[in-house]
């Protein structure tokens, strides 16, 4: 698993008009391909009528999987603007869909390089693009007594609390880095004057927006 990696925020659609043609960049987060395959079959569905409907997806830890579609403009002026903005930008498991609607003006080889790359990066703006951090959530269990000077110094600290379960006792759960876990439980045990029971959790991804 990846320490970090860049990737978009979810769904996203925005629309720009080049030379009375509209550019419809459809953007969603895909993790297989066959998500990816799925997400340009659904968009195509949607726009049966379009003049074209060019794709590209970038997916895995390497990049390993890359793909990119002219559906009928001339060869590498859709697919690959497309794929090349998504590299750029250093994405991964990304699948975008621009739909054309031609609006009677030819834009040349030239011109449809530049209007697949606009539109897609304008699409991932609207998007939005976030940071995945590989993190270590870690369990922090407590009597009650001790809850507000905790849950205060965690929330005014470099660490994000993900949840707090209210039983018998409290456990917080915070994301830490792996490179910090003996960092934050010394400052737990400190804290806590050494009451607080403090054990590992899943590791997961949290995202952060860019």
């Amino acid at each position: 698993m990846l320490p970090s990696y860049f990737t978009v925020k979810g769904h996203g659609i925005n629309e720009i008009e080049i030379q009375k043609s509209r550019f419809i960049a459809y953007i969603s987060r895909a993790e297989t391909e066959e998500q990816a395959q799925q997400f340009i079959m659904d968009i195509k569905k949607k726009n049966w009528n379009a003049t074209h409907n060019c794709s590209a997806y970038l997916i895995g830890e390497n990049d390993q999987i890359q793909k990119a579609n002219d559906d009928g403009e001339p060869s590498g002026t859709a697919g690959v603007p497309i794929l090349e903005v998504l590299k750029k930008k250093q994405l991964k498991d990304t699948v975008v869909v621009v739909t054309r609607y031609f609006g009677g003006i030819k834009l040349g080889a030239g011109g449809l390089i530049r209007a697949y790359g606009k539109a897609t990066s304008e699409g991932l703006s609207a998007t939005g693009i976030v940071e995945r951090k590989l993190m270590q959530v870690m369990h922090t269990t407590i009597d009650y007594t001790l809850l507000g000077k905790v849950e205060n110094e965690l929330r005014s600290s470099v660490y994000q609390l993900k949840h707090i379960h209210y039983l018998d006792k409290v456990t917080l759960e915070t994301y830490v880095e792996e490179a910090k876990k003996n960092e934050f439980t010394e400052w737990m045990v400190e804290l806590s004057n050494g009451q607080a029971e403090i054990h590992d959790g899943e590791v997961i991804y949290m995202e952060e927006d860019l």
